[in-house]
This record gives C-alpha cells, structure tokens and sequence, in this order.
C-alpha cells in the first residue's frame, strides 16, 4: 500500500518540475530541451532522484543551472504537493534516450 503512495508521489513531483522546466525558471544555463524522463522518490520521503534527458546544448552546463536552482524547485514542489516533509530533489542525467536512438542508427546500418 505504501508503493502506491510512493508512486503516486513520484508521478506529482514529475508533473510539477516538468511544467516548472517550461514555465518557472529563468536561468539562462537551462535550455528548453531539457526534459523529465523518471522520478523516484525514497520509501521515507527524504530523497527524489530526477532523472532529466537533455538533447543539445552543454549536458554539464544544464545540470549545473538545475542544481543551483534545487532550493527554488524543491520549495515549488512543497506548495504544489502537500507532504509534511518535501523531498530533497537530487537531478541525474539519464542517457536512455540517446543509447536508444544510438541503437536505431545501429540496427538501421545493419538492415542496409
């Protein structure tokens, strides 16, 4: 009972920085070509790993605006999700798109 909590947690933290990655911030670090792929928060609630796809642009650059802007996201995530405790948000990059469209080419090749 408690994993659908989780994932229910995980969906609305998903949703939230998805719209905030459009909308909410400002920092000019951050392209638009960033995307939320997965969220998995902790069974205690303390930790969200964000795992964020990035097509072009500066990977390192990106990531480095979303971590100075943890505090503003996490503090977003609070008021949009009431918990009584907001997770801390922790971003990885998640290269799944990239191996797959990789695999593609390969298998394309391969075919021809």
């Amino acid at each position: 009972m408690a994993s659908n909590r989780i994932k229910r947690i995980s969906e609305e933290v998903k949703k939230v920085i998805s719209v905030m990655l459009i909308n909410g911030i400002k920092d000019p670090r951050i392209t638009s070509m960033i995307s939320v792929t997965d969220v998995e928060v902790t069974n205690d609630l303390r930790y969200a790993f964000v795992y964020i796809s990035i097509l072009g642009g500066n990977k390192e650059e990106s990531l480095e605006g979303l971590n100075s802007a943890r505090g503003y996201i996490r503090r977003e995530v609070g008021k949009a999700i009431k918990l009584r405790y907001v997770p801390e948000i922790i971003f990885k990059i998640d290269d799944s798109l990239e191996r797959g469209m990789y695999m593609d080419e390969l298998i394309k090749n391969l075919n021809s």
